[in-house]
């Protein structure tokens, strides 16, 4: 099978999306990034992450919206695609709690046009970034994608599960050929703003309180972004044809040993302001990554003190 050379990347400006569409130009592909530029965070950090990206001739920036299904037939029908990275989505499971209708609507009819688009005009190969939330509350691990997952506890949760549902449709029904990617929490440069590990180092470096929801031993699986790359550009080269696959760590640790880990490569104590458990958070994440071991050779690489200290000399250089 030929590795796609001309590759569409949803959501290109964003954290993770910016870094596969650096991936892929480094590698001699052309890409075409779509992104909307939702006001979640702002545009500036967003156009940021593009700055490499756009000083290449093999890269487009069409900033538009997934749901346009016009724009998205349009797209495609110009575009010639072999590959697609559909990252674009409203993130963030709390923010969810507050604006499901709008998770509900992107999320899965966007990604519908997408498909629909993708169906219409040439079947290329499909990365679909699913996430670890589909587990839903878990007391046992680490999480197979054998497992059970008709039991999300959150919107975002419920509109990733209903993108697996929706790309398994497409595939059985046109031959799309698809990978869900099951991401478990990405961190390292150019991450978003609201995610944990950002927000601890900027209030950290402020002088403020760090919010710790319940007691501080939630376990997440944390994923640094090179080694998420690696996975999401190996599924998009494989010949796989309808696969789920967790795309993680492998490890676990919990939020205090995060932020002992931020207080030791910042060199600055954290004042912790404890506040009860918050609706829609689980209490664990880890993947079993056998599965993406065997089908994509998948292997991360960064430990994650090494991954904090990247992301931290990154921060430093942003302020």
């Amino acid at each position: 099978m030929s590795v796609p050379q001309r590759v569409l990347v949803t959501g290109a400006a964003g954290f993770i999306g910016s870094h596969v569409t650096d991936r892929l130009l480094g590698e001699g592909r052309s890409v075409v990034g779509v992104d909307s530029f939702d006001p979640f965070y702002p545009a500036s950090m967003k156009r940021r992450n593009l700055a490499g990206a756009l000083s290449s001739a093999r890269f487009e920036l069409v900033e538009s919206d997934i749901r346009d299904r016009e724009a998205m037939q349009a797209l495609f029908a110009r575009g010639g695609f072999d590959g697609v990275v559909h990252l674009a989505a409203l993130a963030g499971v709390r923010p969810s709690l507050e604006r499901p209708a709008d998770y509900a609507d992107v999320n899965v009819r966007g990604s519908a046009q997408l498909f629909e688009a993708a169906v219409r005009y040439g079947l290329p190969r499909l990365v679909f970034a699913s996430s670890s939330s589909v587990y839903g509350e878990r007391e046992d691990g680490p999480f197979r994608e054998s497992d059970p997952v008709e039991r999300p506890i959150s919107p975002y949760a419920a509109t990733k599960r209903a993108g697996e549902l929706l790309a398994h449709s497409f595939h059985h029904a046109h031959g799309l050929p698809v990978i869900c990617a099951r991401i478990f929490t990405a961190y390292g440069p150019r991450q978003r703003p609201d995610l944990a590990i950002r927000k601890f180092a900027e209030r950290m470096l402020a002088g403020e309180p760090l919010s710790i929801y319940g007691d501080g031993s939630s376990l997440r699986d944390f994923t640094f972004i090179s080694d998420l790359v690696d996975g999401l550009v190996a599924a998009l080269d494989s010949d796989l044809d309808f696969s789920l696959l967790n795309l993680g760590a492998g490890h676990r640790l919990s939020v205090l040993e995060v932020v002992k880990t931020l207080e030791h490569e910042l060199r600055v104590p954290a004042v912790l302001d404890y506040l009860p458990a918050q609706t829609g958070d689980v209490r664990r994440t880890w993947a079993d990554i056998t599965a993406a071991r065997e089908a994509l050779g998948y292997a991360p690489r960064v430990n994650f003190q090494e991954g904090v200290r990247l992301f931290v000399s990154w921060l430093r250089a942003e302020r």
